[in-house]
């Protein structure tokens, strides 16, 4: 049987009928012989993305917007809106949330949270709308809106409202508020006025570690923020140099040779941080239904507000042609050319008569030349002298003519540091307000008050526990501070050893977290060719404090030592020769703390070594002042190392005693504002306080007790000549209220001096002044003195303070 091949008939491909498709979805058949599979398969569904919603535009009139956008941006965030950032605005609004912004209150939500990303990224009070910083805000929002409405707003707002433009495009994560202390850089740290680089995560590894050393910071004042305050806005902004008198315009960061101009930027900065202060101060607010006469109780000097009392200012140029009238004026103490005082303000100056004034308080401060006070008096035009010689009149800006009577002389109000940075609650730990304050300034570059204090000062309740009444200070939240360290004495060397025996036998969870040194390291001027010997012996005192150190080294292992500089230091003193060196001063140079470092690595080594467990105990060389901060912005010491008080007595103005003023009548003009202290015995007003002596003015004199007088009157003596230096440091504001002649400044550095806010603890070492420690408007101030204690044999003495009470106290011990 011949097999036949069977060939397929050949067809044109045009004929050929098409190929069935075969969908990707389904599975190959089950049976060869059809070409569907055996049982049907579902097709696969495809996600479609949701259509957002349309929303049809609308031409959204400004004056329109007026009413919503005054009252989320002016009642609710103190913050003005300019006919610019009004029109912006309107059209964005009127271009996303379109017709419905009104009913569905979209548009509201939308000015909230624009507001809360300027205050956050640090912007001023007055919000513009020429510049990039709204429109980058506007421009993150409309990527996370949908159908009128944020979808991720809290998503944006913690990672994007302190960026704008196109910075917050580059970096997101920016400036987060939350993270750990420790991946703080000073760089990103001073990027923001309101939220810095610190970094706060809400998770459980923070709360494990029990050690206060993890947020702890030393800021150097070469290395804090410098910020200005603008008058125009009422707000700070980051400190630039003016550029119009530097060549080429090439240099525009601080310098310690900088251009005449910086030296009026000084004085003016000074003025205006006192001046609005001062406008924020009750006595000098018109109530919002006040009577259309306003009465003045002048019938004595004391302090003494009454209810219909308001004060008002007056500038020195509008005294010209008011001869005769009474006037308050706020002004900088100085000397004229001819060498009698004046006072002078932004306007002008004038001639300054005290001949019959008062102080306020009488005998509770200084005053001095180089001092911002509050003169109250009568203005007498002198039409025969004006233009004569060098007291002449120079018209506004100049000298006015005539001269200002004063019947008393008062310094400006302090103020505390709730009320500066907005917090409200018993002793800053209740709920926070944005209102009224500067909250959202981050001063020191560690995170504003506002975006980190509440977080923070859980994290220190946690960390230091709760505050008890009655507690005794211990625990691991101390600081031990050392004044005037004097390395080429060895009763120093023994005094060192003592102090840090008593703290090496306690326990390790006990021991403080911070022993703080400060100078001077020697006697005299080292550099300078003194008794201290010269750089060689300098290097072997700092050698002989690393062989003392080497001896505690769980102490070591443990601590954070912080050293402060002090005038006889190097470098500064290779110039001055013991003389007033410039402020702020630099931390002593590397070439002479090798050998401490040594100490402290070898420490760190053998604990590693002996029971395998890390240790971070350092050594910190900082600058004179310094400042300390302890869980971001929640607690600010600040160190301090000059001998103020018997500067303050060789300047301080001479009063005439009050029992010689009996030309002054009731009827006359008396300056009565209200100022409270809190000292170690409670509050009590300071005009009620005492003063040993009257202020002498050509000379140091340190008041001494009488041969008939007892130990509690010289104890009182010291208290109240404490308080009195505190209480002129802490009005002023300002470490150093002194000419540039008397005490100078670096002036592009002058920010470090400043203390506003108030710092929680102020560390004053004043060799010149007895040791105390005293708290005045919620700063606790203290001055340790020297180490080894004078006048007595085998005693040293130091101060112990505890961050968790925020109080300090003296302690000594014999060795």
């Amino acid at each position: 049987m011949n097999h036949q091949n069977h060939v397929a008939p050949r067809t044109a491909s045009i004929f050929r009928p098409p190929a069935p498709v075969v969908s990707p979805d389904t599975l190959p058949s089950s049976s060869p012989a059809f070409g569907t599979p055996v049982h049907s398969v579902k097709p696969r569904t495809i996600a479609v993305p949701p259509v957002k919603p349309s929303i049809l535009p609308i031409l959204l009139p400004p004056p329109t917007l007026r009413p919503l956008a005054f009252r989320t941006f002016t009642k609710k965030h103190n913050l003005t809106l300019t006919s610019s950032a009004l029109q912006t605005l309107a059209t964005f609004i009127g271009k996303h949330c379109g017709s419905a912004w009104r009913e569905e209150g979209l548009a509201e939500k939308v000015l909230e949270e624009v507001a809360k990303w300027w205050k956050k990224g640090g912007g001023g009070v007055i919000v513009e709308g020429d510049g990039d910083d709204l429109r980058g805000i506007l421009r993150n929002l409309e990527g996370f809106m949908s159908g009128g409405r944020i979808t991720q707003a809290r998503t944006l707002s913690r990672q994007e409202s302190s960026s704008f433009g196109e910075a917050a495009e580059e970096d997101t994560n920016y400036a987060s508020m939350e993270g750990r202390t420790g991946n703080l850089g000073k760089d990103d740290s001073q990027t923001s006025l309101c939220i810095s680089g610190l970094e706060i995560e809400d998770d459980r590894e923070d709360y494990q570690v029990k050690d206060p050393r993890r947020w702890l910071k030393i800021v150097g004042a070469f290395e804090q923020p410098r910020l200005e305050y603008n008058v125009g806005k009422k707000h700070f902004e980051k400190w630039v140099a003016s550029i119009e008198h530097l060549p080429l315009q090439s240099n525009t960061k601080p310098s310690f040779l900088p251009p005449p101009s910086h030296k009026t930027d000084l004085f003016r900065q000074r003025y205006n941080l006192i001046h609005q202060r001062l406008l924020r101060n009750e006595s000098f607010q018109t109530p919002s239904f006040a009577p259309s006469r306003t009465t003045r109780e002048r019938s004595s000097t004391t302090l003494s507000t009454t209810q219909q009392q308001v004060y008002k200012l007056t500038p020195i140029a509008n005294l010209l042609g008011r001869s005769g009238s009474n006037h308050l004026i706020l002004g900088l103490l100085t000397i004229a050319p001819t060498g009698t005082l004046a006072i002078s303000d932004l306007t002008g100056s004038i001639a300054l008569d005290v001949q019959h004034a008062k102080p306020v308080p009488e005998d509770g401060a200084w005053f001095a030349p180089g001092m911002i006070v509050l003169v109250d008096g009568i203005y007498e035009e002198d039409y025969n002298a004006a233009g004569r010689g060098l007291g002449g009149g120079g018209g506004i800006g100049g000298t006015i003519g005539g001269k200002f009577i004063g019947y008393s002389v008062g310094g400006p109000p302090c103020e505390r540091r709730e009320v500066t940075l907005g917090i409200i609650g018993a002793n800053g730990d209740g709920n926070i307000s944005a209102g009224g304050g500067f909250g959202w300034v981050d001063f020191l570059g560690v995170g504003s008050e506002l975006a980190l204090g509440s977080r923070m000062r859980k994290m220190e309740r946690h960390v230091l526990g709760q505050l008890h009444p009655n507690e005794i200070s211990n625990g691991r939240g101390r600081m031990v501070i050392l004044g005037e360290v004097n390395l080429d004495s060895p009763q120093t060397l023994q005094a060192l050893k003592k102090v840090f025996g008593i703290y090496a036998m306690e326990a390790a969870e006990d021991t403080p977290m911070t022993v703080v040194l400060m100078g001077n390291f020697v006697q005299h001027a080292v550099m300078a060719g003194g008794g201290s010997g010269g750089s060689i012996e300098y290097k072997e005192y700092f050698d002989s404090l690393a062989s003392t150190l080497s001896d505690f080294p769980s102490l070591l292992q443990a601590a954070t030592f912080v050293f402060v500089p002090g005038d006889n230091d190097p470098w500064a003193s290779a110039f001055s020769a013991g003389a007033a060196a410039t402020l702020p001063r630099k931390p002593v140079p590397e070439l002479f703390t090798s050998r401490i470092k040594r100490a402290f690595n070898t420490a760190n080594t053998e604990a590693d070594r002996s029971n395998g467990k890390k240790t971070d105990g350092e050594a910190i060389w900082t600058s004179n002042p310094a400042r300390l901060c302890l869980f971001g912005p929640t607690q600010e010491v600040i160190f301090f190392r000059d001998d103020v008080s018997g500067r303050l007595r060789r300047n301080g103005i001479r009063f005439r005693p009050s029992e010689d003023e009996d030309v002054v009548g009731h009827d006359e003009p008396a300056l009565s504002i209200t100022t409270t202290a809190a000292a170690e015995g409670g509050s009590e007003e300071i005009e009620h306080m005492e003063v040993d002596s009257t202020v002498q003015a050509a000379e140091s004199h340190v008041p001494t007790s009488k041969s008939g007088d007892s130990a509690d009157d010289t104890l009182s003596k010291d208290l109240l000549t404490s308080r009195k230096l505190v209480k002129t440091i802490l009005d002023q504001g300002y470490l150093s209220p002194f000419p540039l002649t008397t005490r100078p400044i670096l002036w592009d550095f002058a920010t470090a001096l400043q203390l506003y806010p108030l710092p929680t603890a102020l560390v004053l070492v004043d060799t010149e002044a007895p040791p105390f420690t005293v708290t005045y408007e919620g700063c606790h101030v203290m001055n340790p003195g020297k180490l080894v204690a004078q006048g007595r044999t085998g005693v040293a003495r130091w101060v112990e303070y505890d961050a968790k009470l925020r109080k300090g106290s003296l302690r000594e011990a014999h060795f």
